[in-house]
Order: structure tokens, then C-alpha cells, then sequence
């Protein structure tokens, strides 16, 4: 084949595990939700090692929601400092507000044990917050990746509607990851879900010229 293959394509589509009645499990209408990382910016984040055969979609392992707050095995959601949590909403929420707690800062935090899921190596998962914040909201995302490593924004500041990600690499199948995002600053938010899936599916090389 000729020329220049620098070029590759993201596909950041992504399906939905379903419940016992083959629903899709939990909210997951993140497209309702600005991202935070470009196609370009997934793609420069990638390394040989993330890349896989296999469907060409995003594969979501889980959804944690306000409706939704255990997974298999250990995975489990932890809210701290929430002013309310609404399940009969039509979108289920869980409300802060960082004016409301001084002494601690509101989080949101989701445990994950990759066996549970049919892991049996080291695998690279990538968390979703979909987030609502009206007006100015700070916040410092993290995570806990055992021997691997976490990938996340040392901190993030929006209005609006916005999907924060957090990556963690090369965690082992056995340990209790989790990923969290707390605010450091600002007024009230909102959280809707936190999406677990594999890292999306570079195709490449494609030629452009």
C-alpha cells in the first residue's frame, strides 16, 4: 500500500451491559454530555499495549447510577457530602454543593474488581462521570490503579453539562480499583452516572494521500 499512514480514526461508539430483563443497566445517555477528551486526544493517549481485536465499538462493562449503586463482585459507588439524592427524578441524581461543606469536600467514588467482569490479566479501564454544573464548579479527579497507573486531569473547571474522564492502566484483575471525582471549589453540581469501559477501538492506518 502507498502513502503517508500517520493518520489513524476513532470510533467512540460504545454498547451498554443490560439487566436481568435485558434493559440497559443504569442512565447512560452520555451523549446528552460534553466530553473532555477530542478524537485526538484519545488517540495520542493510546499505546500499543490498549489496542485489541475484537468489535469495533466502545464496550461498556458497567453503569453506576443513583438507581444502580452495586456492580458485580465489589463494585460499588460512595457518595460523600451529597445535599440530596433524587431516584425518582426523571433523570435519578445525587445533588452537592461545596458552599454547603466546608469541612470535607463532596465526592463521588466508584469501586471496580476487573475479575468480576471476566478479567483475567492486567487491562486498561476508562471511567465516565456525567456531571451537571449550572454554574462554576472545580474539580480534581483521581483514582486507585494498585501497581498500574492513573491517567486524569490534575483538575477541572466547567459550566454546563460535562463528562469527566478518568483511565486507569494496567490494573490487576484481582484488585479493587476505584476512581473518583471531588470539588474543590465552586457552587452546587450534579452527578447522573459513571460509565466503566474498555478504552475505545483505534482503527488505523488510514492514508492520506
Amino acid at each position: 500500500m502507498r502513502g503517508n499512514f500517520s493518520l489513524c480514526r476513532v470510533i467512540l461508539m460504545f454498547s451498554a451491559p443490560d439487566d436481568a430483563a435485558g434493559r440497559p443497566a443504569g442512565s447512560d445517555a452520555f451523549t446528552e454530555f460534553e466530553s473532555d477528551l477530542t478524537a485526538e486526544e484519545w488517540l495520542a493517549k493510546h499505546r500499543a499495549g490498549d489496542l485489541g481485536r475484537g468489535p469495533l465499538f466502545w464496550s461498556t462493562l458497567e453503569v453506576i447510577s443513583p438507581t444502580r449503586t452495586v456492580g458485580r463482585g465489589r463494585t460499588n459507588l460512595t457518595l460523600i457530602r451529597p445535599t440530596i439524592l433524587q431516584t425518582d427524578a426523571t433523570e435519578p441524581y445525587a445533588g452537592f454543593d461545596r458552599r454547603e461543606s466546608p469541612s470535607r469536600n463532596p465526592a463521588v467514588s466508584v469501586h471496580f474488581r476487573p475479575a468480576a467482569y471476566g478479567a483475567t490479566g492486567v487491562g486498561t479501564y476508562v471511567f465516565t462521570f456525567a456531571v451537571d454544573a449550572p454554574a462554576r464548579a472545580h474539580f480534581r479527579p483521581g483514582g486507585y490503579a494498585g501497581s498500574g497507573t492513573v491517567d486524569a486531569a490534575g483538575s477541572v473547571r466547567f459550566t454546563g453539562r460535562r463528562a469527566i474522564t478518568v483511565i486507569l492502566r494496567d490494573v490487576p484483575p484481582g484488585l479493587d480499583a476505584s476512581a473518583s471525582i471531588e470539588q474543590t471549589d465552586g457552587e452546587s453540581w450534579s452527578w447522573f452516572s459513571t460509565r466503566i469501559a474498555l478504552p475505545p477501538i483505534v482503527i488505523g492506518p488510514i492514508s492520506d494521500g
